[in-house]
């Protein structure tokens, strides 16, 4: 089992639960989560997920993201915002032996502003963010309509999506250098920058006021700049976790 692809799992599921939640500061839990990764001969696989989230006044942390609001009514939430992505590349994951001649991938810490407008008709949640420990030197702009349904202790919140991925984001994580094409007989390739629509639900039942079962995943199709990596074999990524959390 890898830390980084159960970490990924836990952002997804924090930031999903604590939408959710945000009547309750606190919210602990644990799940189990299924993670597919583009990249050739990288198996699909099940890991444990823990859930911590927090909502705040002033401060929110939600899985290893957290920030500080610059505004923050029913209607409009602005903040400053930082978070660990896990995306990363370690070629001994990989059972492709042209895929383990090539370099890591770091993982690294992105930082920026996101923002959620909530309407009657659902609402919009968007993120500007960029890596601040210059693995990429890339950044990531996130633009989503969500819209929440609650019957009873039942909540339902699907959303469309598209994710902004820069050149320098992708050719770092997608891309393959002339000296590593030497050595793996790869095809070099420098990818450019992308767009990659995806979709997302999260269902959640609160039972015995305090306790909660949910789910949540997402499909994200990807763009044709990593599609076209000759490091990738799909089209598509996901991410999907069940659980259970308490609220307090």
């Amino acid at each position: 089992m890898t830390k980084l692809k159960l970490l990924a799992l836990g952002v997804l599921v924090a930031a999903s639960v604590g939408t959710v939640h945000a009547e309750n500061n606190w919210s602990v839990g644990a799940g189990v989560g299924v993670i597919n990764s583009p990249y050739k001969q990288y198996d699909r696989d099940v890991y444990p997920v823990p859930v911590i989230t927090y909502e705040g006044d002033d401060f929110w942390f939600r899985g290893l993201g957290g920030g500080y609001y610059l505004w923050n009514d029913q209607t409009d939430k602005l903040s400053i915002m930082a978070y660990y992505s896990p995306l990363h590349f370690k070629p001994g994951d990989s059972d492709n032996s042209q895929l383990r001649q090539l370099d890591k991938r770091k993982s690294t810490m992105m930082a920026g502003l996101s923002y959620v407008h909530n309407t009657e008709y659902g609402f919009l949640r968007t993120a500007l963010a960029g890596d601040t420990l210059d693995n990429s030197n890339g950044f990531i702009w996130d633009l989503a309509w969500l819209y929440r349904y609650t019957h009873g202790g039942l909540t339902l919140t699907p959303g469309i999506g598209v994710e902004y991925t820069s050149e320098n984001y992708n050719d770092y994580y997608y891309g393959v250098s002339q000296r590593e094409a030497n050595r793996s007989g790869l095809n070099s390739y420098n990818a450019d920058d992308g767009w990659n629509p995806y979709l997302e639900l999260t269902a959640s039942y609160k039972f015995a006021t305090d306790w909660n079962v949910y789910g949540t995943g997402r499909y994200s199709h990807l763009s044709d700049e990593v599609k076209d990596s000759p490091m990738v074999d799909k089209s598509w990524a996901g991410l999907l976790s069940v659980g259970v959390t308490y609220s307090f």
